[in-house]
Formats: C-alpha cells, structure tokens, sequence
C-alpha cells in the first residue's frame, strides 16, 4: 500500500480544556485542526483533514509544504536581539570563559 502524502507531517494532540476535548493540529499546516474526544481520533481527524488539503492543494497546482522532518537543517540561524541584552550576554560568556555562541547555544537547548 502505497503512504498517503500526509505521512511524514509533524502532528500533535493535546487538551483543549476550553473545548473539553482532544485538539489535533499539524505543524506544517498551522490553520487546520481537528477536535475529538480520544487523542487517537484527535489523530485521525487531522490527518484526514491534512489528506483533503493536500488532495486539493495537488488539484489546483498549489505549492503544497514540505514536511520538517525532510528538511536539512544547517544549525545555524540568526536571532536579532536589543544591544544591552546583546552586552550582557557577551560579559556573561567572556565571565564564564566561552564564546557568545556557546553560551547561547547552551541556553537554548535547555
């Protein structure tokens, strides 16, 4: 049997407490959801949803997008931030004896 398209998606259940059900979502396809009340129908539902939006995506010759998970990633992306945070960060990593970039690369795997 051949995978559906949506296979390789990055999917997520979780609680909704507002709905008081399980919310299926789709990180590729951030306005889709799905609303059930088991998260393995939370599942399908939005998988299902991913198929038909992928189906008629395909239809109209839109660009349909690329899963996560087949994506390169360098490890390497630039984050602006304010010049006194910018100065901190530095005295702080020249105080522990690292680069800014480990220091920060540190921090944001915590």
């Amino acid at each position: 049997m051949k995978p559906l398209r949506n296979d390789h998606y990055a999917y997520r259940m979780a609680w909704s407490s507002e709905d008081e059900e399980y919310v299926g979502q789709c990180a590729e396809f951030p306005s889709l959801s799905w609303l059930a009340r088991s998260p393995e129908d939370a599942l399908h539902g939005i998988r299902k949803v991913v198929a038909d939006a992928v189906a008629d995506m395909e239809k109209n010759g839109e660009p349909i997008p690329q899963p996560t998970a087949a994506k390169n990633f360098s490890g390497k992306f630039v984050v602006r931030v304010p010049p006194e945070v910018h100065r901190r960060l530095s005295l702080e990593a020249a105080e522990a004896g690292v680069s800014l970039n480990r220091l920060a690369s540190a921090r944001l795997s915590r």
